[in-house]
């Protein structure tokens, strides 16, 4: 079958042919026939050797992609649609013989540092696929995973009924918290992007009109047009930017909070005298916990008509290098992969 597959620890992705997984007798893996999966930030860091990645430098070769929908073939859920959680706990540490799988520390990433889903097929572990509602597109079911990172900055923010609030970063993440906060009360959405003009023609269509081109003016007077100068309380960080969280704070009012989700390439200084002072807080946000997955797939039920638009296209999985042109250039929103009968 063909699997897009980091190949060597340099930049880079190869399509190549490599053999469909196989399940060994005692396994508690499944094999999964892959509908869609899209193309994450991590995935274009992953082609582009980031520092930050570098982590996966002891599993290549491996096959990337952990955004994914497909239908089991074997175990208790064949013949289902499920979503799958790319973060394989390990079963034996004493957080998970005592079934508290979230607290799990010795873990491996689905599409990281085991064989993922820009392939026909992929094996992973029964207990991480999730059943998928049948209204549900495929579509919007491959984007279950970066709804739960952005249902996660939401519980990291806390309450924002009522508050002022800024997204940094137009992506998918970025859009998903900008729909949450805005449906959980949010006073005024703000979404700042840098030349994300695909991005933000798909925020427009979510209903956003808040939207601030930092390629154009700096952020503070560009959000001035729509604050009217008044400090936001909470701003989520999902550029993968890290000089972006400097910007945060200076627009952050006293007691506010910067809810930090990006990767972030390299290191950032901070002054952290005017953060003292004005009693802000960073907080860092990540891995959701499992209990999240069926909840987002609820929500993307509930929120279809809004969420739909993030999706801007849908390629053979035979054009990948394609999709991540498109994705690396930001012509596009969110980019998903399908397999297609000849790349089996």
């Amino acid at each position: 079958m063909q699997a897009l597959r980091k190949t060597r620890p340099a930049a880079g992705l190869e399509l190549v042919d490599v053999p469909v997984p196989i399940l060994d007798v005692d396994s508690t893996d499944v094999l999964v026939k892959v509908s869609a999966t899209g193309i994450c930030g991590s995935d274009l860091h992953v082609d582009d050797w980031a520092p930050s990645y570098a982590f996966i430098a002891q599993s290549i070769p491996v096959t990337i992609g952990h955004e994914f929908v497909g239908v089991a073939q074997t175990g208790s859920l064949a013949g289902q649609r499920v979503v799958v959680r790319p973060s394989v706990t390990c079963g034996v540490c004493a957080a998970c013989t005592a079934g508290n799988h979230d607290a799990c520390e010795r873990r491996r990433g689905i599409g990281m540092t085991r064989d993922g889903a820009f392939a026909p097929w992929v094996r992973v572990p029964l207990r991480n696929c999730v059943p998928v509602p049948e209204n549900l597109s495929d579509e919007l079911a491959a984007l279950t995973e970066p709804l739960t990172i952005s249902m996660q900055a939401l519980r990291i923010a806390g309450d924002v009924t009522g508050l002022r609030v800024l997204v940094m970063g137009p992506g998918t993440i970025g859009q998903g918290i900008a729909a949450l906060a805005r449906r959980a009360g949010a006073r005024q959405v703000v979404v700042s992007g840098f030349d994300d003009a695909a991005r933000f023609d798909a925020l427009r269509r979510m209903g956003f009109d808040a939207l601030v081109d930092v390629s154009r003016e700096p952020l503070s007077e560009a959000c001035r047009s729509y604050t009217g100068g008044e400090p936001f309380e909470i701003v989520f960080e999902a550029t993968g930017v890290p000089e972006t969280i400097t910007d945060a704070l200076a627009l952050l009012r006293r007691n506010g909070i910067v809810v930090v989700t990006g990767i972030h390439p390299r290191p950032l200084s901070i002054d952290l005298t005017p953060l003292v002072r004005n009693q802000q807080q960073l907080r860092g946000s990540f891995r959701p916990p499992e209990s999240d997955w069926p909840l987002a797939l609820e929500l993307m039920g509930e929120m279809d008509a809004v969420m739909r638009p993030m999706v801007s296209h849908v390629l053979a999985l035979s054009r990948a290098s394609d999709g991540f042109a498109l994705a690396h250039a930001k012509r596009a929103s969110k980019v998903l992969l399908r397999p297609e009968p000849g790349d089996e």
